[in-house]
């Protein structure tokens, strides 16, 4: 496969953009109905309450209740994101919303489709490359097949139409 075939960082980072504003939406309408829930029942339980005069179990209470509903939120959204992609990319398209927008799919070393695993092995690999400070993304930029840390974990290629 010609080099000029393989997908690059920029373009790549554009299809992403796409992505994330479908992932954003779709986790708005999951994390805001929790958060409101969340939101509700303190504020019920503090109805009768004087903020001044609550104890230190009902602050530490409260406290817990938001501290678990942005962590479920943030598994919520990490779960979203890994089914959106693999699902996406092993799909009869091969590709994400932005990545067909931008004529890209993505394929196996041997140009075939991913199956689920392999595609969900991707994603999954997409935190260790966002984990060391988006190196592994950077690498896209200058690898010879334009893989990204993740690619190269899943043995992965983001090649144009």
């Amino acid at each position: 496969m010609s080099e000029s075939k393989y997908a690059g960082f920029w373009l790549r980072f554009v299809a992403y953009i796409i992505d994330y504003i479908i992932l954003y939406v779709i986790n708005g309408f999951v994390i805001i109905p929790i958060l409101a829930a969340v939101g509700l029942s303190i504020g019920a339980a503090s109805e009768g309450f004087d903020f001044n005069t609550m104890t230190e179990g009902d602050i530490i209470a409260m406290g817990s209740a938001i501290m678990g509903a942005i962590f479920a939120g943030g598994i919520l959204t990490l779960i979203i994101s890994i089914l959106y992609y693999a699902i996406m990319e092993a799909s009869k398209y091969q590709a994400t919303v932005g990545k067909i927008a931008l004529g890209l799919k993505v394929t196996d070393m041997n140009g075939k489709k991913l199956d689920i695993g392999k595609a969900a092995l991707r994603q999954i690999g997409k935190i260790l490359s966002g984990i060391i400070l988006l190196i592994g993304y950077i690498m896209a930029g200058f690898t010879e097949k334009k893989q990204a840390l993740h690619d190269m974990i899943a043995g992965t290629l983001v090649v144009k139409k």
